[in-house]
């Protein structure tokens, strides 16, 4: 926990794209961006790294899933953070810039839907959550949410990740049933700032707000998560085993690393990669993410010796 704690202090060492020599034959700079979500993984994973091999430099940023891809597309950076999967625009526009890369699975995660600890409601529906966050929804308050038991009468606050976010995506997609289709009127719009959406709901009773799982183990005390009615019918809370075995269901999810094969071509990005996947499953628990499957795990891999030759 002290390297986690650490690692934004480590990571504040990062400069430009000049190699230095190192005693260990690796050097250079490794410039990841992307998913709010996903750094919370990747910087205890960096700091760990750069511990091992003080002559690399590895820089995470958070300009969101969406920005993080056009960063990427652009030849910016070396890996790409994500909380979804590329988009088809995003894929041609790789493609056009002769990016190459592949998808790998790093963790899994339970896109969580928290209310503030006040709120009677336990267990919602995707039909209830598209009252509250659907776009055509003028929805005020909780008691004109249908069928929620017990009923709630109190004034919404409802908190909502930007456009740039993966996390947005995923939910409307989920959701709504169309990425990026959400209300507009009277929604909190926090970009990548999920502490803010922390901060919101947890001082409101009518609070609402959805963000990765990490954040709500986090804030547990100061938050309460809704269990979500699944294609069973059942109610699931966001949890480890219920993500892992499918029952959390829609929002359950993958958590993802694009590396590109030009990048991979340096010996410092395909360390670290490979130290990213050697070590993700023991750090993934610490930093409140849920864990691969051995599966999982030797697909992604097999998905970087495919890339590395």
């Amino acid at each position: 926990m002290s390297i986690l704690a650490s690692s934004a202090l480590v990571l504040a060492a990062c400069g430009g794209g000049e190699e230095s020599g190192g005693g260990d034959g690796l050097s250079g700079d490794i410039i990841i961006d992307g998913s709010s979500t996903v750094a919370p993984l990747t910087e205890p994973i960096a700091a760990m790294f750069q511990q091992e091999h003080p002559d690399v430099r590895v820089s995470v940023g958070t300009s969101g899933t969406g920005g993080g891809f056009e960063k990427f597309c652009n030849g910016e950076t070396a890996i790409s953070d994500a909380s979804r999967q590329i988009s088809d625009e995003e894929r041609q526009a790789c493609e056009q810039a002769g990016i190459r890369w592949d998808e790998i699975t790093v963790a899994n995660d339970a896109l969580s839907v928290v209310v503030n600890p006040a709120n009677p409601v336990s267990c919602v529906s995707v039909e209830q959550l598209q009252a509250i966050y659907g776009p055509q929804s003028t929805a005020t308050n909780w008691n004109q949410v249908p069928g929620l038991e017990p009923p709630y009468d109190q004034e919404f606050q409802i908190f909502s990740p930007g456009a740039d976010s993966g996390t947005f995506d995923y939910f409307t997609d989920a959701v709504n049933g169309d990425e990026g289709a959400q209300r507009s009127q009277d929604v909190n719009i926090v970009g990548e700032d999920d502490n803010a959406t922390v901060t919101g709901v947890s001082g409101s009773p009518g609070g609402i707000g959805y963000f990765g799982y990490s954040y709500f183990q986090e804030n547990e005390d100061r938050l309460k998560a809704l269990e979500v009615r699944n294609d069973a019918g059942n109610c699931v809370a966001p949890t480890p085993e219920a993500t892992q075995d499918g029952s959390y269901n829609p929002l359950g999810r993958q958590l993802y690393i694009y590396p590109s094969a030009q990048a991979l071509e340096r010996p410092e990005v395909q360390e670290f990669v490979n130290y990213f996947l050697d070590n993700v499953n023991e750090v993934a628990p610490r930093a409140g993410f849920i864990p691969l499957t051995e599966e999982q795990l030797q697909e992604a891999k097999d998905k970087v010796s495919g890339l590395t030759g």
